[in-house]
């Protein structure tokens, strides 16, 4: 009896000492970390009983997300845009709604354009399992799928509402209801709550299981030449993490129905996972420092859209006339294999192994303290050489030509192939000009 005794309070020491561990780790989280576990923690929430599309758990975390939103300052478009849908299964109706909040780009000519970033609010909701006559109810919480998805969308939110003087277009914050029906909330959003606008948003970036970061971190635009265009823009830029633009759909999620609707769109995803739908899908299996990492990069690569130039969704036959958009130049990430540099495909390699390395930093800059970031388009032909550099976004004349001067002094490539064939290939590096502080 004494044995069983000790053992059973060497197991309530180890819990204990266990929970004060969990507890301590807590201490050295970011600010961020902290932010992204507190909205995870919420959406998962007993009380939510898994955010079933119509259900009470739905509705609270629409309530939430909307004080949550107003509270950093983010202008409240439509705090509870409610829209009824009807049941596959019973052919009952069932109420669902979207959360729109915005806030207000600055430049006068562009802040009646939109950047819209989204996620999916509801999961499966609960499930009753049956076992030797017993009935238990399971909540299918959903962490991954998608409070990993909210929390991001929140605090980019907070992020954007306190870097508005930044913005040069709109940001529209959007939590659509009903996603497990086959995408309702944003259908609904596109052709009813918002339709009058629709015309006005430029792009779309689409937040979807985004917390299991170590799996992998995935970027899918449907192949579209501008929206991978800024993600090659940023593989010349310090990030935390990078994601890999992707031709597959990782699956399907509400950027379709932005896709359906013409609108340039690309879904953030780290992808499929073993609780997927289940209901082990929980807070516990998310990296929140992931995540953080994955916030850094969507941010940049949003407020890169925001004051960028308009994504095209399909190139038209005027523009290709003209050779704005030449049809036989094939994107970067779209060759079957990349154009290789020196032995390597990474367009960081081709920055910092000869970029980097030749370039020269204009000392009448360097003494008027000029500096930024010099995004160049240029195009590796058939043959290998470095052909059509141009600046597409320029910071000052001498930067500007200098980074042109560097990148078209480029050694040959090795061709990049699609179909089997050297195909002319379209890249985009930002080049960066940066001056050290004085100590």
């Amino acid at each position: 009896m004494k044995k069983w005794t000790v053992i059973w309070l060497l197991l309530c020491l180890a819990r204990v000492a266990g929970a004060q561990l969990s507890a301590y780790d807590d201490l050295y989280d970011s600010e961020t970390v902290s932010a992204l576990k507190g909205h995870v923690a919420q959406f998962c929430a007993d009380s939510l009983e898994g955010r079933a599309a119509g259900s009470r758990g739905e509705s609270l975390a629409a309530r939430y997300i909307a004080d949550e939103m107003a509270s950093y300052g983010v202008e409240m478009l439509m705090a509870d845009d409610v829209f009824g849908l009807r049941r596959p299964d019973n052919g009952d109706t069932l109420v669902s709604r979207n959360v729109v909040g915005y806030v207000q780009g600055y430049d006068k000519t562009l802040r009646d354009r939109f950047i819209l970033i989204g996620a999916r609010m509801d999961a499966p909701g609960t499930v009753i399992l049956r076992r030797d006559s017993l009935e238990q109810q399971m909540i299918y919480r959903g962490a991954n799928g998608n409070a990993s998805g909210l929390a991001m969308l929140l605090e980019l939110s907070r992020r954007f509402a306190s870097h508005a003087f930044l913005c040069q277009r709109s940001v529209l914050f959007v939590a659509f209801g009903a996603g497990e029906m086959d995408f309702a909330g944003s259908w609904y959003f596109l052709n009813r709550s918002f339709a009058s606008g629709v015309g006005a948003i430029d792009a779309m970036i689409n937040l979807d299981c985004l917390g299991t970061g170590y799996a992998g971190f995935w970027g899918y635009a449907s192949s579209n030449a501008d929206l991978t265009s800024v993600a090659a823009q940023l593989k010349g830029t310090l990030q935390p993490v990078f994601p890999e633009i992707t031709t597959a759909e990782p699956f399907p999620s509400d950027h379709r129905s932005f896709y359906a609707a013409e609108i340039p769109s690309i879904l953030f995803t780290s992808g499929t996972y073993p609780e997927q739908r289940t209901w082990n899908d929980r807070p516990e299996i998310l990296d929140y420092p992931d995540m953080e990492r994955e916030l850094e990069y969507i941010y940049n690569y949003a407020m890169a859209l925001v004051g960028g130039p308009k994504p095209v969704f399909r190139p038209s036959e005027e523009g290709k006339k003209k050779g704005d958009r030449d049809a036989a130049v094939v994107s970067f990430y779209d060759c079957d294999a990349r154009p290789v540099f020196l032995g390597s495909s990474s367009p960081e390699y081709f920055m910092t192994k000869f970029v980097y390395r030749y370039l020269r930093y204009p000392a009448d800059a360097v003494a008027e303290g000029v500096q930024g970031n010099v995004i160049v388009d240029f195009v590796i032909d058939e043959k290998g050489k470095v052909t059509k550099v141009k600046v597409v976004r320029g910071v000052d004349e001498r930067l500007d030509a200098e980074a042109v001067r560097v990148i078209s002094a480029s050694p040959a490539w090795k061709p990049g192939r699609k179909n089997g064939k050297k195909v002319p290939v379209g890249l985009s590096v930002t080049v960066e000009f940066r001056l050290q502080k004085r100590k």
